[in-house]
């Protein structure tokens, strides 16, 4: 099987996660997907292959080299974004894309036009795989399944390229910030890993941003309109004036690069009640915790105003940047980047907007970088993946597994 074979019988599993569950993994689908990997990977003839209660999948391809190489990890997540239907996902292959719009769904006008995604005209000349415009494609991170398990059957076809052992992980909801936190990294037992979840070829990413969520409950005082005064307290009113102190300039829309933000992901309420939730994020530690200070402050200042216990919050960190745990050992990063540049490849180290598991597995001890899979536009009906990025993928792996035997020496 090749590996755009591979990918499309991927995205036939529906795997999207849900913030709403409390058992890992957060849907029965996901553990759907990952006994059909179990077996796939047995079939391939990797060894230690385990699937354990909470859906976390992992296996090894032993070394074939009498050096000390160390032992290294790939890791990728089975599940797909909460944000847009995974389910009956239909991907169509555009055969050398030869510029302008991709017509998705002809009979609703779904396209996909460079106008708005300019990005696209990078890509002309190549195969792309689209969806219908009605889910998202899944190549977050279906795509870097895709390239780890290639890469395994590569090496293991190819045995003059000499490796150590390799570890290979998959894990379940990464999209809703638990991938990391069942991952077993005593068994993985790697000295380092990559995951492969990032977006165009080249990238790669150590940076991160420090993460935190913060859940808000206001209580009201319900009184009838007509004999409110001095004793209605609105609570979704309230909460509407807690989020017109936070900056506008300091908001996911207003910022880019090493800026952070205060994101306002839900608000649901009336008189009586309202809840809001957020998550907050800097790539500075200093700052992030003064965000998070902030937040409290507005808190504060609205039970001043109308009576202590009306405002409360919760703010509970979620990750780190993980460029503390990365710092001390740059080699992970320097192998990266050579395999890249082995193979004809521009490095794009840039900080993630975002987190990844890595974030989380770094500061458990197991320095994990984040790498390219190919796909652009992730969680979205407008998402898509150039072949051609997810083959460059696939390479760096083997690369990357070829220069660790080297490492050494």
């Amino acid at each position: 099987m090749n590996i755009v074979d591979r990918f499309l019988h991927y995205v036939k599993f529906d795997t999207q996660s849900s913030e709403e569950s409390d058992t890992t993994p957060s849907t029965a689908k996901q553990m759907t997907f990952a006994k059909y990997l179990k077996e796939e990977l047995e079939a391939e003839g990797l060894d230690d292959v385990d699937l354990d209660d909470n859906g976390y999948l992992y296996a090894t391809l032993p070394g074939n080299t009498e050096k000390a190489a160390p032992t290294i990890g790939f890791i990728s997540h089975m599940d797909t974004s909460p944000d847009c239907s995974g389910a009956n996902i239909k991907p169509r292959i555009v055969g050398q894309y030869s510029g302008g719009n991709i017509v998705l769904d002809a009979a609703e006008d779904l396209k996909l036009s460079p106008e708005v995604f300019p990005e696209l005209n990078q890509y002309i000349g190549q195969d792309i795989i689209v969806t219908n415009g009605h889910t998202l494609l899944g190549a977050d991170d279906k795509a870097g399944i895709a390239a780890i398990v290639q890469a395994m059957v590569y090496l293991k076809e190819h045995p003059e390229i000499e490796h150590g052992d390799i570890r290979v992980g998959f894990n379940p909801d990464e999209e809703i910030g638990l991938g990391a936190h069942k991952f077993d990294v005593k068994k993985f037992g790697c000295e380092w890993a990559y995951t492969i979840d990032g977006g165009g070829v080249g990238e790669l990413e150590y940076e991160c941003f420090n993460a935190a969520g913060a859940k808000i409950n206001i209580k009201g005082v319900s009184v009838h309109t007509g004999y409110a005064k001095d004793k209605m307290i609105n609570a979704v009113r309230i909460a509407t004036e807690l989020q017109a102190q936070i900056p506008t300039a300091e908001l996911p829309e207003t910022t880019e690069g090493y800026q952070g933000f205060y994101h306002l992901l839900s608000l649901q309420g009336n008189v009586e009640h309202a809840t809001m939730s957020y998550i907050i994020r800097d790539h500075d530690r200093k700052k992030f915790e003064a965000r998070k200070a902030f937040m409290q402050q507005i808190v504060d200042q609205l039970n001043a105003k109308y009576g202590t216990g009306t405002v409360t919050i919760a703010i509970n960190d979620q990750y780190y940047n993980m460029r503390e745990q990365i710092d001390p050992v740059m080699h992970v990063v320097d192998i990266a980047i050579k395999a890249m540049e082995n193979l004809g490849i521009s490095p794009k180290v840039q900080a993630i907007r975002g987190g990844t598991d890595g974030a989380q597995l770094s500061f458990r001890g197991l320095p994990c970088p984040n790498i390219f899979a190919g796909g652009i536009n992730f969680h979205g009906p407008y998402e898509f993946l150039p072949i051609p990025s997810m083959e460059k993928s696939m390479q760096t792996i083997v690369e990357i597994c070829r220069l660790t035997a080297l490492y050494n020496e």
